[in-house]
């Protein structure tokens, strides 16, 4: 149990990464632009080959919980926006997708090490790659309206929701023989997917324009190679 969550800090620790990068280096809105549509590219390859790979597409209730995950997201995105009078929509927004993603992520970690005993390191590392874009993304628009301490105690929390939902998923695990993550990681699918059609890359072509489309495409290919590395 204790394993599971150290690993899932692990992953989500590289959201820390972009946090400090964005508040102690004045980093370019183009270089923002760019690092932002490599993260979604990381994370489409993600959802594609971990969260729902061509075994599952078949299966309805897969696509029930993708559309109730991605429902999740637009609901709670929607009253954000309208009870936020910031110009931080976006950054809360990606905030709000790593946590929706990470969560159920973090569950089917822990379900996996109780079950299996190992963790995926190709589904691991692509998660590495797409949480730093991810925070880094976020906190650059963050920083406008909010303190850093505010920040970092933000992305600090969303750490520790990871690590307690990958327990959670060990221990559901480990004394529910019939628990299956399919589900849970089909939740998460359509949370991130909506976030980054929502927010990410809308936000990436605002501010480095169509070279972003290169950019998606090669963290696409380098998320998607990493997940063979098992």
């Amino acid at each position: 149990m204790i394993a599971a969550g150290a690993w899932a800090i692990l992953a989500a620790a590289s959201l820390l990464i972009g946090a400090v990068v964005a508040l102690t280096v004045r980093v370019p809105p183009q270089v923002v632009g760019d690092v932002m549509g490599f993260g979604a590219g990381a994370l489409v390859a993600a959802l594609a080959y971990e969260l729902i790979p061509t075994s599952h597409v078949a299966d309805w209730l897969i696509w029930v919980n993708f559309g109730i995950g991605a429902l999740v997201f637009y609901g709670l995105d929607s009253v954000l926006e309208r009870r936020s009078a910031t110009g931080s929509g976006a950054g809360v927004s990606i905030a709000l997708g790593a946590l929706l993603d990470g969560v159920p992520e973090s569950i089917v970690l822990g379900v996996g090490v109780a079950v299996g005993g190992n963790v995926s390191i190709g589904f691991l590392v692509a998660v590495l790659v797409s949480n730093v874009p991810e925070s880094l993304s976020s906190t650059a628009d963050l920083r406008k309206t909010h303190s850093a301490a505010w920040i970092y105690r933000l992305w600090a929390a969303i750490v520790a929701c990871s690590g307690l939902a990958a327990i959670l998923g060990y221990a559901l695990a480990s004394h529910l023989s019939n628990v299956d993550g399919r589900y849970v990681q089909a939740l998460a699918a359509g949370s991130v997917l909506t976030m980054l059609a929502d927010s990410m890359m809308p936000e990436a072509f605002s501010r480095g324009g169509r070279r972003i489309a290169l950019l998606t495409a090669l963290g696409f290919a380098i998320a998607a190679f990493l997940t063979t590395l098992d």
